[in-house]
């Protein structure tokens, strides 16, 4: 028999039923249907889950509980933290560094970005651990620049060592260098040149390298370490090459490892000669002479290793070659000027202090008066400027006293020309740090050039140009780039021109070269006007040797960089011509003449076509004429009786037509005589025999300068005749006699 499932009603809450609800009763059977998905109301969360359904009865109770209920809550909270002080943050990062440092090696990792964090955090300059950081940062600064130095980067790499502070790391320099040289011996060169450019500014640092290069050398030839004295050595033999140090201390090593020569000591004497002896031989020659004296006898007497006695040959060789393969100094690293460079003169037997404190870190309480003297020091030899871009100083008004000061100190600088000179070391050190000419002219024009002085500039462009052994385009194009910036700077180098072209005669052919293909770049780039031109005047009383070679470079250059055609176009243009009246005269026929053979001469022929037009065109000098000479405005009495009257010049050209079946050109015979009109005794009657040149042509022409004089007596404006009587002999083979 089937029942069917009914669903019986949910009962109500418990606290709707009455007492007797609670006592136990009977469950209803289970139901076969699916219930429905009934959703559950969340729990209170003021009570815990075992209080939710149970009623307070005790109200005072229930505010206890809430009471402490809410005392825990408050206490979960988070607390606000107080933020450190700067003087709190400085003690805590100085504290970590100085565990970082002071922990054994081998410890605690620190990830870069962090460690340059803890470093950014220490801000006192006067802390030990401030100065700790920066001692760290020379010391990696300056093995980093000396192990990238090499031919081609030393004039790069040297600024850059003088920014940091060489004279407090003087010891890591050395130090530094001296380890590099003993790990690759081919770099030896260059360390010795960098070392030398170096010693000029700073004598202390070089005189240091010297004695700790002089001691290594000392405990190494105790020790027999050959490889050590190899290397120092080496370093001292180029270092005498550089002048750093003396000969002596080269000639002393010599004498120690020959007086009683063994193998290894041969050896290092034989590698020692070759780096030195070139300079030996020039500087002292005895001392050379009694070198090789004393290896010839090594070599004859002693019972060496073959191997060594064929390096005592082989060095002989070499001199015989001249140290054609060894030279002293190579032409790239001849960096330092002789009479600049600082020897010194140490001795193997001097007692030395190589201040071997130097080498590790030591609190400095005047840390920043030392920085600032470097950096005052740094200044005056890299020729910065007060204002450089790395510091920015705020403009103030200054009191009346102060300008007054300044004014009285500008004034005894001017009369001993102090800051002119320190202007011109600035302008010449800026423009041979510069990589190309837009970075020197980007820095030249950051120079505080004084009201008034604004000529030195160009001045210094065209001097260190005249100081290259060849020209370098690197000038011109700072020339160009300043004249195209500014009007002013156009006018200074058209005045610079001028001057140079005036006192030309005071260089030497090298020096004159490289100013006139300065000036020849200019042109042709039109940086400069061609009106410039204008004070040249081509004749032969008016040039000298040196203008002459000035304006032919100047002319090749232009043709080279233009053209011909286009340097022709330029010369005949109508506009510009009148400024090349003194180049190519037409004002006289002589000027002309000369002016014609100087461009032929130089390979210029085709510049003087018109002033060969002017001068086939030009009106020939009567053979016979008249010539009064020129009255002066004062009076005939104002002449003195003591004075000669002036000499009047005559100049006859004579042409004959030439015969194609003539031999030879005829000779001339001609008398000139001149009578006064007012004086007996100005007479002269003078027989010249003239050949003409002996190039053939249309006609044979010739002419002749004759100087008449006249008498004391004769007055000024007396008229004088002249009657020249021609005789012309011709060559028999002529089939045409000409009367």
């Amino acid at each position: 028999m089937m029942q069917s499932a009914v669903r019986l009603p949910t009962p109500p809450p418990l606290d709707t039923y009455p007492a007797y609800s609670t006592l136990s009763r009977k469950r209803s059977p289970p139901s076969r249907s699916p219930s429905p998905v009934r959703r559950r109301s969340p729990p209170l969360r003021s009570l815990p889950p075992t209080a939710q359904n149970i009623k307070d009865v005790d109200p005072q109770r229930a505010m206890e509980r809430e009471r402490q209920l809410a005392e825990r809550l408050r206490k979960q909270e988070p607390v606000p933290t107080k933020l450190p002080t700067e003087e709190e943050k400085q003690a805590a990062a100085k504290a970590e560094y100085e565990k970082l440092l002071n922990s054994r090696s081998g410890g605690t990792y620190i990830p870069p970005a962090r460690l340059r964090a803890l470093q950014a955090q220490i801000t006192d300059k006067k802390s030990k651990e401030y100065q700790r950081m920066a001692w760290e940062a020379l010391k990696k600064s300056i093995n980093g620049l000396i192990n990238k130095v090499n031919v081609s980067n030393i004039k790069h790499i040297v600024p850059e060592l003088f920014t940091e502070n060489l004279v407090r790391g003087r010891g890591l320099y050395c130090r530094s260098i001296m380890k590099a040289a003993a790990s690759s011996s081919a770099f030896v060169p260059i360390y010795a040149a960098m070392a030398a450019i170096i010693n000029t500014k700073l004598p202390q640092v070089g005189e240091l390298l010297v004695h700790r290069l002089i001691v290594q050398f000392k405990k190494a030839f105790k020790r027999n370490d050959k490889a050590v004295c190899l290397s120092s050595t080496t370093f001292i033999a180029h270092l005498v090459n550089q002048q750093v140090v003396h000969e002596i201390l080269a000639a002393q090593i010599l004498l120690l490892l020959l007086n009683k020569p063994t193998d290894d000591g041969v050896e290092i004497a034989v590698g020692l000669t070759r780096e030195v002896g070139q300079h030996l031989e020039e500087m002292s020659g005895p001392i050379a002479l009694a070198v090789f004296d004393q290896f010839r006898s090594i070599l004859h007497e002693q019972d060496l290793d073959k191997r060594v006695q064929y390096m005592i040959e082989v060095l002989f060789q070499v001199r015989k070659d001249k140290y054609k393969d060894n030279p002293a100094i190579k032409d790239e690293l001849d960096l330092v000027e002789e009479e600049d460079q600082i020897t010194h003169r140490a001795s193997l037997d001097d007692e030395i202090d190589v201040q071997d404190g130097l080498n590790i870190f030591k609190f400095d309480p005047e840390w920043e008066e030392h920085e600032e003297a470097y950096r005052k020091l740094k200044a005056e030899i890299l020729g910065e400027a007060e204002g450089s871009d790395d510091e920015e100083y705020e403009s103030g008004e200054s009191s009346d006293d102060d300008e007054a000061k300044e004014e009285k100190e500008l004034e005894i600088r001017d009369q001993t020309n102090t800051d002119l000179t320190n202007l011109r070391r600035t302008i010449y050190l800026t423009i041979m740090s510069s990589l190309d000419f837009e970075e020197a002219v980007h820095k030249l024009l950051k120079v505080n050039l004084p009201v008034g002085q604004e000529p030195e500039l160009p001045s210094m462009v065209v001097e260190c140009c005249s100081q290259e052994r060849t020209y370098s385009k690197f000038y011109g194009l700072i020339g160009e780039r300043f004249a195209k910036l500014n009007r002013l700077w156009t006018e200074l180098f058209e005045s610079s021109f001028a001057k140079y072209y005036d006192t030309i005669h005071r260089y030497e052919t090298n020096r004159l070269r490289n100013i006139a293909r300065f000036f020849g770049h200019l042109l042709s780039s039109d940086a400069i006007g061609w009106h410039v031109l204008t004070i040249v005047r081509l004749n032969e009383d008016e040039t000298t040797s040196s203008s002459r070679i000035f304006i032919k470079i100047l002319f090749q250059d232009l043709a080279e960089a233009l053209g011909m055609s286009k340097l022709q176009g330029r010369l005949q243009d109508d506009l510009a011509r009148s400024s090349f009246d003194g180049i190519f005269p037409t004002d006289n026929p002589r000027n002309t003449r000369f002016s014609i053979n100087y461009f032929t001469s130089i390979g210029m022929g085709a510049l003087t076509e018109q002033m060969r037009e002017h001068l086939k065109n030009a009106p020939k000098p009567a053979a016979i004429m008249p010539i009064k000479p020129e009255s002066d405005s004062e009076s005939e009495s104002s002449v003195s009786s003591y004075s000669s009257p002036s000499p009047i010049i005559l100049e006859l050209t004579f042409s004959v037509p030439s015969s194609p079946s003539a031999g030879r050109p005829p000779e001339i015979v001609f008398e000139v005589a001149f009578t006064s009109s007012t004086c007996s005794g100005c007479r002269s009657a003078i027989v010249h025999k003239v050949a003409f040149a002996s190039t053939k042509g249309p006609t044979w022409s010739q002419t002749i300068l004759h100087k008449l004089s006249r008498s004391s007596a004769c007055s000024s404006n007396s008229t004088i005749a002249v009657t020249v009587v021609l005789e012309i002999a011709q060559p028999s083979s002529w089939s045409q006699r000409t009367p």
